[in-house]
């Protein structure tokens, strides 16, 4: 039988997705181990994430360069000697560093972890931090750092969040040279005793874990001692600068525009609502914003608005380029959008189609062990309830037209907004 392609075939409205349940022990040493065993192919993602982040740091950059650090250099081991105890297992090491934590990544087999445990467990118990290696690392971050300023998008999004949540904030805190250029080794040294070395950690072991991998990590992370980290009391205040920022660059031919406030974490109750609201007004290829300012308008190839919840605090945002001619004209288009959902109610069509769209996208955002892994330890990390994710579609998918318009006039009146213009 010959298909025919002139009938589209039937469609059918995902409803849910299944998580896996998640496995919590402790090491020896009273370190929670959290498994995701989920997955067909022969791979395992290590993870160990400390509470080191910018909110932990007595010296402006520390937390960044000692997690930035760790491979290069510890008591028994050069960089050089990490690196290829690494690649000739194939495995792959991934350092990160947030404002909240530092996490500790390691991706390989299954039969090669006895390899990387031992590398892993050097790298947190006994890195050297080399003077050589700080001075090339400092280097390249100030040259990066330079390359960034350049660009008006990047000061554009990193003025925004100063002017949020405040430049000395630890979630309005940029990167400076001034700051780099003070920093020593012995501050590295210092954050990494302090919260790292012999401290509280939790970790994620996922991919295709048994009983055997359990051990393994147990003996290379649970047998050395912990200590909890000296108390350091860190309140922030949060110093909003409310007026609109001009940032003037004569030789610049876009502007970078950037409008937002701070908002929510993941626990609220309007995050649900703020999530369906943010899609429409500009989360995806064919939102509103998207639809008037590129398509209609053509003053830019894409616009977007993004709702950022981090551990304590959140953020929105609004986020394009445009040339300079069309900078003032853009903005009032996007205060019309948001009128207009504070004003109307959202079509039942276009809700559903945003719905629809929005369940296929995060479905589709699980493919991979990993994946999914990410998101049970977010469950874990924030404190969310279990079915966070589990039911995460259906609840998307009651929030009404009525809630749109009600987030809109809560959370988006525009003399509210905080605006960034860089060019």
């Amino acid at each position: 039988m010959q298909l025919d392609r002139t009938i589209a075939p039937d469609f059918h409205a995902i409803q849910g997705v299944h998580f896996p349940s998640l496995q919590q022990s402790f090491l020896d040493n009273k370190q929670p181990l959290y498994v995701v065993n989920i997955g067909q192919q022969p791979v395992v993602r290590v993870e160990v994430l400390f509470e080191a982040g910018t909110w932990h740091e007595q010296c402006e950059g520390a937390s960044f360069f000692a997690v930035k650090m760790l491979s290069e250099g510890t008591k028994k081991r050069t960089s050089i000697q990490i690196s290829e105890a690494l690649d000739q297992v194939g495995a792959f090491l991934e350092l990160s560093h947030t404002p909240d934590r530092a996490n500790v990544v390691v991706y390989g087999l299954p039969k090669h972890l006895p390899v990387i445990l031992a590398v892993l467990t050097d790298l947190l118990t006994e890195a050297s931090f080399p003077e050589k290696e700080f001075e090339n690392l400092r280097n390249i971050t100030l040259q990066n750092l330079r390359i960034n300023l350049e660009k008006n998008a990047f000061v554009a999004s990193s003025t925004l969040k100063g002017r949020i949540f405040g430049e000395k904030h630890p979630y309005g805190l940029s990167q400076n040279e001034e700051a780099i250029r003070a920093l020593k080794r012995d501050d590295l040294e210092d954050f990494y005793e302090k919260r790292i070395k012999n401290r509280p950690f939790r970790v994620f072991l996922s991919g295709q874990v048994t009983d055997t991998e359990v051990a393994l990590v147990n003996r290379f992370l649970g047998q050395h001692s912990v200590v909890p980290p000296p108390d350091i009391h860190l309140a922030p205040v949060i110093q909003p600068q409310p007026e609109a920022l001009w940032i003037e660059k004569a030789d610049a031919l876009q502007s970078s525009i950037r409008v937002g406030r701070r908002l929510v974490t993941r626990q609220h109750p309007d995050f649900y609502q703020l999530v369906v609201a943010n899609e429409l007004l500009g989360g995806y290829f064919g939102s509103r914003l998207m639809r008037n300012i590129r398509e209609e308008k053509g003053f830019t190839y894409g616009i977007s608005s993004s709702l950022i919840p981090m551990r304590r605090d959140g953020y929105w945002t609004i986020g394009t380029d445009v040339k300079k001619e069309f900078l003032q004209a853009t903005l009032t288009e996007i205060e019309k959008e948001i009128e207009r959902l504070q004003q109307d109610l959202v079509p039942d069509e276009e809700l559903d189609l945003v719905k629809n769209y929005m369940a296929g996208a995060f479905a589709g955002s699980l493919n991979t062990p990993f994946e999914i892994a990410d998101r049970v330890r977010l469950i874990v990390l924030e404190g969310l309830d279990v079915d966070f994710y589990s039911n995460y579609i259906q609840r998307l998918r009651v929030v009404s037209a009525a809630e749109v318009r009600y987030i809109a006039q809560k959370y988006w009146q525009w003399g509210e907004l905080q605006q960034v213009v860089v060019g």
